[in-house]
């Protein structure tokens, strides 16, 4: 059995994470945050990308089902489908639109 990185935690291993930081104290993406943060968000939702998962519903059903590895992938905080639909809704977007321009 291997017992390597997952490939999410690979794949995250290449993301200019500093930029994501410096993005997230910008726009103030995690004040007023107790567990799920603004990375947690960003790897659910590259999560449900690369996995193409559309629907809040299967992300949670799909991370709840690797919930023991959840930790390993980089996922901290709670992950429930309340939680992942209120962060999508009352982040600003700008935060990943900012990241998203500097990894292209």
């Amino acid at each position: 059995m291997y017992a390597g990185k997952l490939v999410l935690a690979q794949f995250t291993d290449h993301l200019p994470l500093s930029i994501f930081r410096q993005s997230v104290q910008r726009y103030s993406g995690n004040y007023k945050i107790k567990s799920f943060t603004c990375l947690d968000q960003l790897l659910c939702m590259t999560f449900a990308q690369l996995t193409y998962w559309e629907d809040l519903r299967d992300i949670e059903t799909c991370l709840r089902a690797n919930k023991s590895k959840l930790y390993n992938i980089g996922i901290h905080g709670g992950m429930s489908r309340n939680t992942l639909a209120n962060a999508n809704k009352v982040r600003d977007w700008r935060i990943y639109a900012d990241f998203t321009q500097a990894f292209i």
